[in-house]
């Protein structure tokens, strides 16, 4: 039993959204899921699968010319995790058919058995699976800690407007870099952002990379 596992969003061989600074998040990655194996965190893969015939799909879900699915189609190997991430035997993998790791899936089951009350979270794309699968974390009273470096989207708008929502909104929410996480698993003194105030990164067009910066330190260049 455990109070923590490592849930990683989507890191899988998709490349038709152009992901910006992926090779960050799977070196990061790489560092932070051999420091949870290290410390017997249990790891869990969640994919997104489309199926190529259509079954399931959701509504308006992008087609290429011959009808099957522009992303995740599952007649390709664009729905296998990155080799470098590769799942070790005892990791669990979870299918899933909507943006949510928790939504129709087992997901909360699997976190439930292991008895875990914070979810480490990182993975892919950040103002889509990534973020709805951390507000879905929090609806289920789980502690949340996201893992700022090890995700990413397909543009950096994106990306940061979705860090500062999540930032404003999930109340429970930890933020740290992934060396910082690492310590904190370590027992070593650590940095993180935590949630003092309600919409505290009101941010406008012109004032975005501001205050990401601020939440983030990180200026992404």
């Amino acid at each position: 039993m455990t109070t923590k596992v490592l849930v990683l969003i989507d890191l899988q061989k998709e490349s038709n959204f152009g992901l910006f600074n992926l090779d960050r998040v799977i070196s990061n990655s790489q560092k932070l899921i051999a420091a949870c194996r290290e410390q017997g965190i249990p790891i869990i893969y969640t994919r997104q699968i489309n199926r190529m015939d259509g079954i399931g799909l959701s509504k308006g879900e992008p087609l290429k010319a011959d009808g099957t699915p522009l992303y995740y189609a599952d007649h390709t190997d664009q729905i296998e995790i990155i080799d470098d991430l590769k799942p070790h035997e005892g990791d669990i993998v979870i299918d899933k058919y909507r943006w949510s790791a928790f939504y129709e899936t087992s997901l909360d089951v699997m976190l439930k058995s292991y008895g875990a009350e914070e979810v480490i979270m990182g993975g892919v794309v950040t103002d889509g699976c990534l973020m709805t699968s951390v507000f879905d974390a929090y609806f289920r009273d789980y502690e949340v800690h996201l893992v700022s470096d090890m995700v990413t989207a397909s543009n950096r708008g994106a990306h940061q407007s979705a860090m500062l929502t999540m930032a404003n909104w999930v109340y429970n929410l930890n933020i740290y870099r992934t060396d910082e996480m690492i310590k904190r698993l370590n027992g070593q003194p650590f940095e993180r952002w935590r949630h003092e105030k309600t919409d505290d990164y009101q941010f406008t067009e012109g004032t975005l990379n501001q205050e990401f910066k601020r939440l983030t330190g990180d200026d992404l260049i």
